[in-house]
């Protein structure tokens, strides 16, 4: 073949390519025109799966619990004299469900997906692909690390947080129970590499020369698993009426010896060379306030001792109590725990404080019931996004008091995580989902920029559900931060801005498209009617998209769950 042939067919190749590029650039940014075929969309539905829950459990019975749910509300809202907002609009509950399970806004792809769906299967369907999707999986497990292990790095060597949290990652994707993952952190033995869970222990290593530190774990199990705070009781009694514990149906003030007990069951962990952390005697001793010396402490429980079994070693016996059925305190805990990563915000004071003698808010009861039948992590979450009070609107035809907040008249504002911002700025720039099917150049330049971010925004640590406004500093990141212009830039390869300047049929339809890329609805009627005629009378048609898309992530409305 001549050389001006060869050269002719490398160009037609080139342009080929090209083609399958812009179209696959292209596609997402048109609204479909008409819904796709039922049996096409039943075929993609049957593909995904209905999401496993704990055992063959019917759609009705996951109805009447709602539906108790829902009652709940009503009477509450009945009792306080407080009317109800209307349901917020499927995009908006949708966009509620993304920011809570992955982190992040929906992408344009999700967006146009759904929407060839009937309106009335949207919500359920994206759910569904939410609970099946690793980045659920890798976000809740962080989410978890935080309060389970801590927020910081920990000991040197003897702790790996990452193996943590992929093993936390690997228990959701598996659809275990919680119940078995709890206690799989308590009875914990090996090495912290090979068996990831026992960094549940290692942790605290650097407080106890070496060995689990009976007193931490103590600590946090009865705050992470129990929702009770008694670490106060590790010095002296409760004096001010703060700890009530001993029977659940007529509680005392709780007493030093109350934690310490519970820390003695840790004591029969112990670290023993290249065989890591194996279960031995318990053997803890304390010197109690006022007293002259060391006594030797039994393990025992803080309440219903009836639930604590009399043989196993501490471990599994502390393990069993944890998780008992009839512990109702545990399953509290857990779904108050659920309740608070959906929603933003605890549904009580404070999610690690649910005194025995206090009742949960009564649209938690319904919840909690069911919990401690299934103890499984995805039907709660089922349950709870399907409830009136996840589904209603921030916004009302009345004002709006911190009331209608905390009764859940209105779904509740919600400043965005750290983590959140960055992920919905990340997915905002990009048409398709950011995922593990992602390429891997798409999927470092996420990881590295959300890293950069989150260093200058700063990260609430283990403080999950802190609702403190914005700051200064964070305000002029988003305003002047290399995160936000990188993603807004002209970029026709990865940007949606790029993309939507080249493939917007009108400026209309490049109004609608930067709206749901980064707010995640469609602009109302004057919002479109204004941007569209800004973009027709700019001179730079692209660095007017940009500006507009720096705008909307700038706006307030981006920056919290509404």
């Amino acid at each position: 073949m001549k050389p001006a042939l060869i050269t002719i067919a490398k160009w037609v190749w080139f342009g080929l390519l090209m083609l399958v590029a812009l179209g696959y650039m292209a596609s997402g940014l048109s609204k479909p025109s008409e819904p796709a075929d039922p049996t096409v969309v039943a075929a993609q539905q049957t593909k995904l799966g209905a999401t496993a829950i704990d055992d063959a459990q019917s759609t009705d019975s996951l109805s009447q619990v709602i539906l108790a749910v829902n009652q709940a509300r009503r009477e509450q809202l009945l009792h306080s004299g407080l009317a109800s907002a209307e349901p917020a609009d499927w995009l908006t509950i949708c966009r509620r469900m993304s920011l809570a399970l992955v982190g992040s806004g929906i992408s344009l792809e999700e967006i146009r997906q759904l929407e060839t769906l009937p309106e009335s299967e949207r919500e359920a369907t994206h759910l569904d692909r939410l609970l099946n999707d690793p980045r659920y999986h890798d976000y809740w497990a962080e989410r978890w690390a935080r309060y389970i292990v801590g927020a910081d790095e920990g000991p040197f060597i003897v702790y790996r947080r990452r193996r943590f949290r992929h093993w936390l990652s690997d228990q959701l994707a598996s659809d275990q129970r919680y119940d078995n993952i709890v206690s799989d952190l308590i009875t914990a033995e090996g090495l912290w590499t090979d068996r990831p869970e026992v960094n549940f222990l290692t942790v605290t290593f650097d407080s106890n020369d070496g060995n689990p530190d009976p007193i931490r774990l103590a600590a946090r199990t009865s705050r992470a698993f129990l929702g009770l705070r008694i670490d106060c009781l590790q010095c002296h009694s409760d004096f001010l009426g703060n700890v009530s514990l001993g029977d659940p149906n007529d509680p005392r003030e709780g007493l030093q010896s109350d934690f310490h007990q519970l820390a003695a069951f840790y004591s029969a962990a112990k670290t023993s060379g290249l065989q890591g952390v194996q279960t031995g005697q318990a053997d803890y001793q304390y010197q109690y306030l006022d007293t002259d010396q060391e006594v030797a402490v039994t393990p025992a429980v803080p309440y219903s001792p009836e639930l604590l079994p009399e043989t196993g070693d501490d471990r599994s016996r502390l393990a069993a109590w944890v998780t008992h059925r009839d512990n109702q305190q545990f399953s509290r805990a857990a779904v108050s725990r659920f309740w608070a990563l959906l929603f933003g915000q605890s549904a009580t004071e404070s999610v690690d404080n649910l005194p025995l003698d206090e009742p949960l808010p009564a649209m938690l009861d319904p919840i909690v019931n069911d919990f401690q039948t299934h103890r499984n992590i995805r039907r709660v979450i089922q349950i709870i996004t399907q409830t009136d009070a996840f589904r209603a609107a921030s916004t009302a035809t009345f004002e709006i008091t911190a009331q209608h907040e905390s009764q859940h008249a209105v779904f509740p504002l919600t400043r965005l995580r750290a983590e959140q911002v960055a992920g919905s700025i990340a997915q905002a720039s990009r048409i398709k989902s950011i995922d593990r099917q992602s390429s891997l150049l798409v999927q470092l330049i996420r990881f590295g920029s959300i890293n950069d971010f989150l260093k200058r925004y700063g990260d609430l640590g283990e403080n999950e559900f802190s609702n403190d406004g914005v700051t200064i500093p964070q305000r002029l990141l988003l305003l002047n931060g290399k995160m936000l212009r990188e993603a807004g830039g002209s970029n026709p390869v990865l940007n949606t801005a790029s993309h939507i300047n080249m493939f917007a049929a009108d400026d209309r339809q490049a109004v609608d498209t930067v709206f749901l890329c980064v707010l995640n609805r469609y602009p109302h009627a004057h919002e479109r009617d204004y941007f569209a005629q800004r973009l027709a009378n700019c001179d730079q048609r692209s660095e007017t998209i940009e500006d507009f898309f720096w705008t909307l992530a700038n706006s307030t409305e981006f920056a919290w769950n509404h």
